[in-house]
């Protein structure tokens, strides 16, 4: 499967984050991707860094005019686009939502964001109430995919939960970056972290991963920090954690990534983890600690 993604510096300007998103997706369904991958919160800035109510006003209905839009790009260039949104609910009741749309346009599914952070420049549960939907794959004619949505990719649960219910890609659109005040060994610790906890969820169970992450600089808009900057290193590894694609730290992308749909039934074969779950044995997964 040629899959297409695109990690992008993003700018306050929401209609031209869109259009340059677009033209991106075109082209690579132009060069033979047939599924796209955008990241977390694509359409804006990451507005997160603040605790403000306006931001609010970013927020969009699903379906509305936006997803309308994409609806449409998905079924002009005949792809499964993943896309990242605000979604407004009702008053007072926002979600972190992936939607994901057929080739023919049609809305597949959405998965709602589980794991909410609330860290410093990442105030997400200022803004974001915890999905509602499970951890349940997207049906899509190119196969189910277990969508999850950044901090989600700390979890092996969720990992599992998707792979269980049958998913045969996992994707993770996302937004994540330094904090100024690391000292470039902490960063690259970190950035290793997140990348090999990922391989990891590949490995375990089997799947391919890809994660689209933003790039760039961002401001913090309060002023109380030096902003984030966001660490791009997109990539997509095998179902042995094999990288596939790594994307650069500090440049844009948009890339085609050829996935060997096959490999996995084989890596399953070799390496039967599921097989040998101990599935009597795991209740205490679901208590918040064992004392």
């Amino acid at each position: 499967m040629k899959i297409g993604i695109i990690q992008q510096h993003n700018t306050a300007d929401i209609e031209l984050n869109r259009s340059s998103l677009i033209s991106k997706i075109k082209k690579l369904a132009s060069q033979g991707a047939v599924m796209v991958v955008l990241q977390e919160l694509h359409d804006s800035l990451y507005f997160c860094q603040v605790e403000d109510v306006n931001n609010f006003d970013l927020a969009v209905a699903i379906p509305g005019e936006v997803t309308g839009l994409y609806s449409s790009v998905a079924r002009e260039c005949g792809i499964v686009l993943v896309t990242s949104m605000f979604e407004r609910r009702a008053a007072g009741l926002y979600h972190n939502t992936a939607v994901v749309y057929d080739t023919d346009g049609s809305v597949a599914g959405k998965y709602r964001k589980m794991h909410i952070p609330d860290d410093p420049a990442y105030y997400e549960k200022f803004y974001f109430t915890p999905g509602d939907l499970g951890f349940e794959p997207i049906d899509t004619s190119l196969g189910r995919l277990g969508v999850l949505v950044c901090w989600d990719q700390w979890y092996p649960e969720a990992a599992r939960m998707m792979a269980l219910k049958g998913a045969q890609l996992l994707i993770y659109p996302t937004a994540i970056g330094y904090e100024s005040s690391d000292t470039p060994e902490e960063q690259a610790r970190q950035r290793e972290a997140w990348m090999t906890v990922q391989r990891g969820h590949a490995v375990a169970n089997g799947l391919p991963v890809i994660t689209v992450n933003r790039v760039g600089h961002e401001e913090d808009p309060s002023r109380q920090t030096n902003g984030i900057q966001f660490w791009g290193s997109s990539f997509v590894a095998g179902p042995q954690g094999e990288i596939l694609y790594n994307a650069p730290i500090d440049k844009e992308v948009e890339t085609i990534v050829e996935v060997d749909m096959q490999r996995s039934e084989n890596v399953r074969r070799w390496w039967p983890f599921l097989r040998d779950r101990r599935i009597e044995n795991y209740d205490g997964l679901t208590k918040r600690f064992l004392d």
